[in-house]
């Protein structure tokens, strides 16, 4: 019965278990698969057509797991192949944008910092949407080597706290009063960086909302589990399942696989 089949999620490495986490607080009945294509992260620094191969091959690799729905819980995956996944595959998708609506329409300076990889920020699909905020001053920043150092497990460092330091106080200075995170791996950042942004700058994700939508679009397919057994849990990755592990507080077993 399609109702019972698992909820496909994957990202260029670590990061979409943020997505996973609010989806399952949502829906903590449904079977999952949470793929990391950890190998070949970060995706922010390739070509749009790598970015889609790779997109490719992980949706193919989920929906032979019998995946009723994929979540590219991957800011860059997105934006860069989302349209074209969507064209190829019968599968309900929802993809990940960053959180500038929300931040734009509470925002009392006027001013917004964004912190994205360079693949969400020079790609067409996230130009696209600033373009209905135009009377809001967005402050892009590429979060260059975030990615990498979250995925060898460096995430709470000096180091890193130098960098987000360069990273932010600009847009600090600049008066924003939202900091929106425009990549799935750096809300595990998010206590380092409560460290160096003032109380009043708000600082949003997209995690809550896709779990929304997620749930939205099962109703709306009728494809919700239809009973409160407990789920199957599966986390693949085919770089160091360590990582995958120590983020998810060894909570749940994480399987190597070289997909």
């Amino acid at each position: 019965m399609a109702n019972n089949n698992p909820i496909g999620l994957f990202d260029s490495g670590i990061g979409g278990t943020s997505i996973w986490k609010e989806v399952h607080k949502l829906m903590p009945y449904e079977n999952t698969i949470y793929l990391a294509d950890s190998k070949n992260a970060p995706y922010g620094n390739k070509t749009k057509e790598e970015i889609l191969a790779l997109s490719c091959k992980n949706t193919e690799y989920l929906l032979n797991q019998n995946c009723k729905l994929i979540i590219v819980a991957c800011n860059t995956a997105t934006t860069n192949a989302i349209k074209e996944l969507r064209a190829k595959y019968k599968v309900p998708f929802i993809g990940i944008e960053p959180a500038i609506k929300p931040a734009a329409l509470h925002s009392k300076t006027q001013k917004i910092g964004i912190l994205a990889t360079k693949g969400t920020l020079n790609s067409e699909l996230f130009h696209k949407n600033l373009e209905k905020y135009q009377d809001i001053q967005i402050i892009e920043q590429i979060g260059y080597n975030l990615v990498e150092r979250i995925e060898n497990g460096f995430i709470d460092d000096d180091e890193m706290f130098k960098l987000l330091q360069m990273y932010v106080q600009p847009m600090i200075q600049k008066n924003i009063d939202y900091l929106v995170l425009g990549c799935t791996h750096y809300p595990y950042l998010i206590p380092q960086l409560q460290k160096i942004v003032p109380a009043q700058i708000k600082i949003i994700d997209s995690g809550e909302a896709v779990a929304k939508q997620t749930l939205h679009v099962l109703e709306q397919q009728n494809l919700l589990k239809r009973n409160q057994t407990a789920p199957t849990l599966q986390f693949i990755t085919n770089g160091n399942p360590t990582i995958i592990s120590n983020i998810l507080q060894n909570q749940y077993t994480v399987t190597f696989k070289d997909f």
